[in-house]
């Protein structure tokens, strides 16, 4: 993957990174997931955070968008 936008989250960018998000979240159970509508919530305030790099959190590294997928995630900034 070359770089991307500060801004950008993995569902922005070519088809074949929407592809390795969508096998990211393949794996999280159905109880652990939660509703689509919230998942979408959490990424527009991920948007709009200053700590969001390339698609990354940079407290932790991990993809925001699995970490927004997540029922028990939270945001290590406490903004969700």
């Amino acid at each position: 993957m070359g770089r991307i936008c500060k801004k950008c989250l993995l569902q922005d960018l070519e088809e074949k990174e929407r592809a390795k998000l969508e096998k990211y979240l393949a794996v999280i159970a159905d109880a652990d997931r939660c509703e689509e509508e919230r998942r979408q919530e959490r990424l527009a305030i991920c948007r709009e955070c200053d700590r969001l790099v390339e698609a990354t959190c940079e407290a932790c590294g991990c993809y925001v968008e699995f970490r927004a997928a997540l029922k028990r995630g939270k945001c290590p900034y406490k903004k969700w």
